[in-house]
């Protein structure tokens, strides 16, 4: 019976140890299977040191149970005399139940600790052999396989060997296995060994002698016929097909069969779950062609592929390639011939798009709820970095042969070294890598599971933490550190590209070593700037200096060349800054701006790398940069707070040119916040993704152009009239905007559609009324036009009566008279998207009343109608599209375009918007909604019209935003098109599939336009 008192004084002495249930602590520790050492002190704190005491004393009581009859003394007397012994085999027990469960399976494999403990040994492949030696079968092969990483990992949670010396003793052991497993299969099928020559190659962490405790350990085979001499038809053979296919001889068909047999063999042994559990996957899908293509090929076969079809991803894998098993020769071989293949990647025609490609992230394939506690592919996770070093291994490492190791941290040694990363970086993220590495062995060692998430559970966390030596709050502390290195790696992660670009343009610190010139410009090149050399001087002239700009700017220029190389146009993003920074350097608070508002400088990155509008609207005012950082900057302004803007400049001004001077620039700067939050939500930033829904980025452009035309329309009306006649013109006066100005869909190379209409007030004659209406008009466009810095606006009046023939502007009784008598269907179809503007209200709204009978007939439209409708547009396919245009990419004109799906939705509107009052809007996107409310049109079709006309219209706005002027197709120019795809959401090198996916969702509309307009 136990006294009480003694049981507290237990339980206090436990919980002060590190368990978390004493309880069951100390009914262990009162087990006869520890009776002899159970009151022993160096017991209890060697248990206490453990990453889990409670895990370790579990652990403990099993496998002395489990001991043969006679055997527990001597477990437990070298447990309490022997230190080194004690503190593996416990720090085991502590941090791994799986390893605990496979001692408690093989009570006698503790002695292996000992074993290494006497002779201080670190095994490596020999011994790692040794111990697999007299394993013969798959179920042998998986105890010695666990014997051997029980002693890999007694040695790493005690701290004997570091994070590096581990993984690279788990890849020698790895390697040693996979010789055992091939040794047994070629045992069991001696004619098929007889008949080839087989060897393996390593690759992945595997390959880089870098690998976790449990991870796929990815292969490629490759194998000749026992005949073969050293590889003979490696190289110099030409035995694969033009598509890398394996044929040849039939000794030769015969030895791949036998040799896939063994490969195939081999995978299952060390694959396949037994009682023992399995070893780890033996993954071969890194070969030519993945899982597609044979497992196993010749040495020339897998040339002709490499040479032919490989992408830049296939080399970068390459990178870590290493005979391991098999054939020495033959391996060899292959490692020889493969090489040079690897260091000319960089070389080949589509590395830039490919680099482009893989540097982007990829996170949408990890669950939301995973997101932030991936090790590997979340932000700042083990691949950041992996993937960093190795491309700037394939960028230098064609001319610079000390890059060229498989391991990560030895080539992020050499990159440092070489003057290729700068030496606090690469110290930094030598660190974070260690850290992160060490926290995926532990998480993994716990029950031998590949698995890269961080556990939420808090017992883990907690495990984890004493693991790694976190003892005071281990949680708390873990999960401090955690962050602070992963934010190491997402900060460095870009730096690490482009510092040293800097450092190779200014002033060095004695003993430091910079990139040549030479490479630099690779760099460059590899990251996507086609003018490597001005790139550079660009560098210089931001860079250089001891100025306060000069420093500002080395902090934020890594980081930028970084969103500049995200673009379609690097090149012209760097320009864009440096023009900006000449321009706006010296003003305190532009510096102030990017240094300390978070999204401004990204922002400015973006908007300056998406093509020539937003940067030629910016370099006319500089200044417009600070909306950039203002929260409120990016959304745009109302119609009411536009015009009252404009209207106040125009009151002040001295005359109508400066009066329209200032509204000029007032739509050069709205054009601008408009474009740039365009841009920003379409590309997306680090903290804010990119807008999905595309009809709101259309609808919220096209609402904001068209406030501002309406606007500067508005006050260079007013400009027009104080100039002349002060405060009154001699008659009412009203603009009324049709086509996309009256429906509030402009794009940014729209022109303004106008009707002009105008009432003669009391006493004024008519002819002077229309003579002061000719006059105010020419003088709003002369002025609209004037040459100056900001862009023009254009007023297209050519939808009047008569058109062209008739006259400018007409009197409200006049339009009233001509509709009455004259006026043909498509003119009442032009009438169905116009709108006042300005000018005075209660005219434009009377005009609105005269049409309204017009636009939308009683009892809809007849059947002569409706054929004249569908006739004028039939011959507008036929005569309106520009020669040599394709029709299947016109945006206007072309099938399934805005021309199609306008047409459709008008028609609806005119013979059914009598009847239906919510099809009276000028707005496609609303009437196609409304009839789709109305049962006119079937849901999936009203989506198909609507899919079109909203990517139509991105089309066309990007169009402009990349090229600065308008235009109704794709660009030709590779880098335009490009630019264009990046708006879209389309990643570098993906252009084909855009183009693809435009012509689809087109001709799916146009079906629906030949259904609804046509046949409907």
């Amino acid at each position: 019976m136990t006294v009480p008192g003694r049981r507290s004084s237990t339980f206090t002495m436990l919980l002060r140890s590190g368990f978390t249930d004493p309880s069951a602590a100390a009914r262990l520790l009162e087990s006869d299977a520890l009776a002899p050492v159970r009151a022993d002190p160096v017991l209890l704190d060697a248990l206490g040191a453990t990453a889990d005491p409670d895990l370790a004393l579990r652990g403990l009581v099993r496998l002395a149970e489990a001991q043969p009859a006679g055997e527990r003394p001597g477990l437990l007397d070298t447990l309490v005399s022997s230190k080194p012994l004690r503190d593996r085999l416990l720090g085991v027990l502590g941090a791994s139940e799986a390893l605990a469960d496979h001692l408690a399976r093989h009570p006698r494999d503790w002695h292996a600790l000992v074993t290494y403990e006497a002779a201080d040994l670190h095994p490596g492949l020999a011994e790692f052999e040794q111990g697999l030696a007299e394993a013969h079968d798959p179920v042998a092969l998986r105890i010695a396989y666990r014997r051997c990483l029980l002693s890999i990992a007694a040695r790493d949670v005690c701290g004997t060997i570091d994070v590096a010396q581990t993984a690279a003793e788990l890849a020698d052991l790895a390697t040693a296995t996979l010789r055992a497993a091939l040794r047994i299969a070629t045992a069991a099928a001696p004619e098929d060994a007889a008949r080839c020559r087989l060897a393996v190659i390593a690759m992945g962490k595997c390959g880089g002698n870098e690998l976790n405790y449990v991870s796929d350990v990815d292969v490629i085979f490759v194998a000749e016929a026992a005949q073969a001499a050293n590889g003979a038809n490696g190289a110099n053979g030409g035995n694969g097909a033009a598509n890398g296919s394996t044929t040849g001889t039939a000794d030769e068909s015969k030895a791949l069969q036998a040799a896939t047999r063994l490969a195939s063999h081999l995978m299952r042994i060390c694959s396949e779950t037994t009682v023992e559990g399995s070893i780890w996957p033996v993954d071969a899908n890194l070969r030519p062609e993945g899982r597609n293509g044979p497992l196993v090929r010749t040495l020339s076969s897998h040339l002709v592929y490499y040479q032919r079809w490989a992408k830049t991803w296939e080399f970068q894998a390459l990178l870590k390639a290493r005979a391991v098993a098999g054939d020495p020769e033959l391996g060899a071989a292959y490692i020889d011939a493969i090489s040079p293949l690897v260091w000319q990647a960089a070389e080949r025609e589509n590395f830039v798009v490919d680099v482009q490609q893989m540097r982007r992230r990829v996170v949408d394939n990890i669950p939301a709820s995973q997101v932030d506690r991936e090790l590997k592919l979340g932000p700042g996770g083990l691949r950041d970095v992996e993937f960093a070093v190795q491309l700037l291994q394939l960028v230098h490492g064609r001319s610079d042969s000390t890059l060229r190791s498989g391991t990560t941290l030895d080539a992020l040694h050499a990159l440092a070294a070489g003057g290729y990363v700068g030496r606090a970086d690469a110290a930094q993220l030598n660190d974070a890598y260690r850290f992160l590495r060490a926290m995926e062995h532990r998480i993994q060692l716990h029950r031998l599971r590949r698995t890269h998430l961080v556990p939420v559970d808090e017992a883990d966390l907690r495990r984890l933490g004493r693991s790694l030596g976190l003892r005071t709050e281990p949680v708390a502390e873990l999960n401090k550190a955690w962050r602070r290195h992963a934010t190491v790696v997402r900060r460095l992660h870009e730096k690490l590209f482009y510092r040293p670009l800097l450092d190779a343009v200014a002033q060095l610190a004695p003993g430091e070593t910079r990139l040549s010139p030479r490479a630099a410009g690779q760099r460059l090149e590899a990251l996507g700037y086609a003018d490597p050399a001005a790139a550079l001087r660009h560098l210089e002239a931001l860079a250089s200096g001891v100025t306060r700009k000069a420093a500002i700017q080395r902090t934020l220029l890594p980081v930028m060349l970084g969103w500049f190389a995200d673009s379609a146009d690097p090149d012209a993003g760097l320009l864009g800054f440096r023009k900006v920074s000449d321009a706006l350097g010296k003003t305190p608070w532009y510096l102030r701006l990017l240094r300390d508002e978070g999204a401004a400088a990204e922002n400015l990155a973006r908007v300056l790398s998406a093509g020539r509008l937003a940067p030629d609207l910016l370099m006319r005012a500089p200044e417009a940069v600070a909306l950039l950082g203002d929260p409120e900057g990016l959304r745009p302004r109302t119609h009411e707070a536009l015009e009252q803007e404009v209207l106040a400049a125009v009151g002040r001004a001295d005359s109508a040119e400066a009066a329209v001077t200032v509204v000029r620039g007032v739509r050069r700067r709205e054009l601008f916040r408009t474009a740039a939050a365009d841009i920003i939500a379409s590309y997306g930033t680090e903290d804010s993704p990119a807008e999905k829904d595309h009809g709101t980025l259309v609808d919220r452009v096209g609402r904001a152009v068209s406030d501002l035309t309406a606007a500067t329309v508005a006050g260079a009306l007013r400009a027009a009239v104080r100039d002349q006649w002060g405060d009154t013109l001699p008659t009412r006066f009203a603009v009324i905007g049709v086509g996309r100005f009256g429906g509030h869909e402009l794009g940014y190379g729209s022109d303004a559609d106008v009707l002009f209409v105008h009432e003669p007030r009391e006493g004024v004659d008519e002819q002077e009324a229309a003579k002061a209406a000719q006059a105010v008009i020419a003088e709003m466009r002369r002025l609209l036009q004037l040459p100056t810095a900001d862009p023009p606006l254009l007023i297209d009046a050519d939808l009047r009566p008569e058109g062209r023939s008739g006259p400018l502007v007409r009197t409200l009784a006049s339009y009233a008279a001509y509709y009455r008598r004259w006026s043909l269907t498509w003119e009442s179809q032009a009438l169905l998207r116009a709108a006042p503007v300005a000018g005075d209200p209660d005219l434009g709204r009377r005009f609105i009343d005269l049409i309204d009978p017009l636009r939308y007939p009683s009892g809809g439209l007849g059947d002569d109608a409706v054929r004249e409708i569908r006739r004028l547009k039939a011959r507008m396919e036929s005569e309106r599209l520009p020669r040599g245009a394709d029709p299947t990419l016109h945006t206007k004109l072309g099938r399934g375009g805005l021309s199609d799906v306008e047409w459709t939705v008008q028609l609806l509107q005119m013979r059914h918007a009598w009847d239906v009052p919510a099809l009276r809007t000028t707005r496609t996107r609303e009437a196609l909604a409304a009839a789709h409310a109305a049962g006119l049109i079937p849901a999936e079709e009203a989506q198909v019209l609507d899919e079109a006309w909203v990517l139509a219209t991105r089309v066309r706005n990007a169009v402009m935003l990349v090229r600065g002027r308008a235009g109704d197709t794709f660009p030709s120019e590779a880098r335009e098109l490009a630019a264009v795809g990046r708006y879209l959401g389309y990643a570098e090198g993906t252009v084909g599939e855009m183009l693809d996916d435009y012509r689809r969702t087109t001709r799916r509309a146009r079906a629906v336009v030949d259904a609804l307009f046509y046949a409907g």
